[in-house]
């Protein structure tokens, strides 16, 4: 008797928090039931212990035996033995607490064998921790990825350039163009766009090749400067018409849209929208813009699309419903897709031994919900069978007879952007032009711990009407864009993406007219055997990768 209430008493104070905080990287195939272990002395090494770190690596296992999608992949506790993943030293920017439930989350991960782990890397390719306490208070960056430079609300805290691109001219130069820049950001407000390249940083001169690289000063300059998140930073290049600039960038908090661009392309007798889309945000961020610009395409009469997400790594799945919606055709209906997940979750009876009980479902104000008899509504509440959980078409806007729709895609496209592609396939004809897709198709929301770390666990796959899903090797493009040199602003039809693109919807067809308040340019003086050049630049895994899903039915 005295075992089996210490065992109740240690899993439940493993997982125990705050009730007034709130609470996205391989296997093709959704789990199939196996045996369950045997519960007896299969944690016989979970001993009593106030030790906190010991009882948060306890809760990350206990959570993931429940909700992780592989979770029958999992050993039992003794065989993991979670709290031997107890590093004792902190990163510089986490503490001694977040160190060592990253290194217990990549081990458990690890020893799923599933597609969230990659052999030689060092860190989950889908599931990740934040800890809320480094996310600069709002409007900021960093959220839900601490590396984001614009997080999911729209607020960003920097010098307002998303990427740059390594393009070489010559044996001995380069140019470094500008790939992106964030809407309402310090270079947006200087007039700097994609296409831009900088010939200076900080006086020193850019542009030197040597033996087929960048030379190595400049790639050490370059990461730490615009990639080394300045609060000031002086650039001098030539723009897109061929002026040159001078500015001086200063880190600044900001909102921005996640619209790059937006205009109406005329081709022949066709009007063909495009949209270059940076980030599937929250409601209040994402849905009115999205609207106008897709009443803006009905209008004008488009009859095909093209929707850039060569950058765009996901987001809230209800906003990616909404785009999917605005962009099917009228005749859509029925299933758009499924969340499929665990087996110990889509087929559970009861609640009564969920570890879920203790996380709490918030409401949109971050506020506790109550039942009718007054106890707390919790993550255990939720019903996660596959009947509640298909969501369907309900189609949305005045555009409703495009029937071709041409996706720009990249290594970065992830998640929700794919999760629009998939939903639409069976109801349009569907092309991707660019890269492989990130290879994404599992979704999550956060659990809390120690009412400071947010663990977002793969929780779900999504599969469209016809069943498919488990893309994780990505979607592969139907034409392969080459590279993204980044030497043409977003919408400018000589883009290279965007050319092949017009040669899907418009074969044969010149671009002859621009309907858009956007100005379009050339970028000057271009050569045409421009090559991209590898900079080993410090933007790896910069954006946020994930579908995050916070809309929930509750189990009647």
């Amino acid at each position: 008797m005295k075992n089996k209430n210490f065992k109740q008493w240690a899993l439940f104070s493993a997982v125990l928090i705050s009730l007034t905080i709130s609470a996205c990287k391989k296997n093709k195939n959704e789990p199939a039931p196996v045996t369950p272990p045997v519960a007896t002395n299969s944690n016989v090494k979970q001993t009593i212990t106030t030790n906190r770190l010991e009882l948060s690596n306890d809760s990350l296992f206990l959570y993931a035996k429940e909700i992780y999608f592989w979770n029958e992949s999992l050993p039992s506790y003794d065989t993991y033995e979670p709290r031997k993943y107890n590093i004792l030293s902190a990163a510089p920017t986490k503490s001694i607490t977040q160190v060592n439930l990253e290194n217990n989350l990549f081990n458990l991960v690890k020893s799923s064998g599933s597609a969230d782990f990659v052999s030689g890397s060092s860190f989950p390719k889908y599931s990740y921790i934040q800890d809320i306490n480094n996310a600069n208070p709002t409007p900021t960056s960093a959220s839900p990825n601490d590396q984001a430079s614009v997080d999911l609300e729209g607020n960003g805290n920097d010098i307002g350039i998303y990427r740059i691109s390594a393009v070489g001219q010559s044996a001995t130069e380069y140019r470094l163009y500008i790939s992106a820049v964030f809407e309402n950001g310090p270079a947006a407000k200087q007039g700097l766009t994609r296409g831009a390249y900088i010939t200076h940083i900080n006086g020193t001169p850019i542009g030197t090749v040597d033996n087929g690289s960048i030379a190595a000063s400049e790639v050490t300059l370059i990461n730490s400067t615009i990639y080394g998140n300045p609060a000031s930073i002086q650039l001098l290049g030539v723009k897109t018409d061929g002026n040159s600039f001078d500015v001086t960038l200063n880190k600044t908090s900001y909102k921005s849209s996640p619209i790059y661009k937006s205009n109406v392309l005329t081709a022949g007798s066709k009007k063909i929208g495009y949209l270059a889309y940076a980030r599937f945000s929250n409601s209040s961020n994402s849905i009115a813009a999205l609207n106008a610009i897709f009443e803006d395409f009905a209008s004008k009469g488009v009859t095909d699309l093209i929707v850039d997400l060569r950058y765009n790594g996901g987001g809230y799945v209800s906003t990616a419903e909404h785009l999917v919606n605005l962009i099917a055709p009228s005749t859509a209906s029925g299933v758009m897709y499924i969340e499929h997940y665990n087996n110990n979750l889509k087929n559970r009876k009861t609640t009564d031994a969920s570890i879920l009980k203790n996380q709490p479902l918030l409401d949109a104000n971050d506020k506790v919900q109550l039942k009718a008899n007054g106890t707390l509504i919790t993550y255990a509440d939720i019903d996660y069978s596959i009947a509640n959980n298909t969501n369907n078409f309900a189609k949305k806007g005045g555009l409703g007879n495009v029937k071709n729709i041409v996706f720009l895609v990249s290594g970065g496209t992830a998640s929700a952007s794919e999760l629009v592609i998939n939903s639409l396939r069976p109801q349009m004809t569907v092309t991707l032009v660019g890269k492989t897709t990130y290879g994404k198709p599992v979704g999550f929301f956060p659990i809390k711990l120690e009412n400071r770390y947010d663990v977002y666990l793969s929780l779900f796959e999504t599969k469209n009407a016809l069943g498919v899903g488990g893309y994780y090797n990505g979607m592969p493009a139907d034409i392969d864009g080459g590279s993204d040199l980044g030497n043409y602003d977003f919408g400018n039809p000589l883009d290279g993406y965007l050319a092949k693109a017009l040669t899907v919807l418009a074969p044969g067809v010149n671009v002859t007219a621009i309907a858009s308040t956007n100005r379009l340019s050339s970028s000057s003086g271009l050569k045409t055997n421009q090559v991209k050049l590898n900079g080993n630049f410090d933007d790896e895994d910069k954006d946020f990768v994930g579908m995050i899903e916070t809309r929930h039915s509750i189990k009647k």
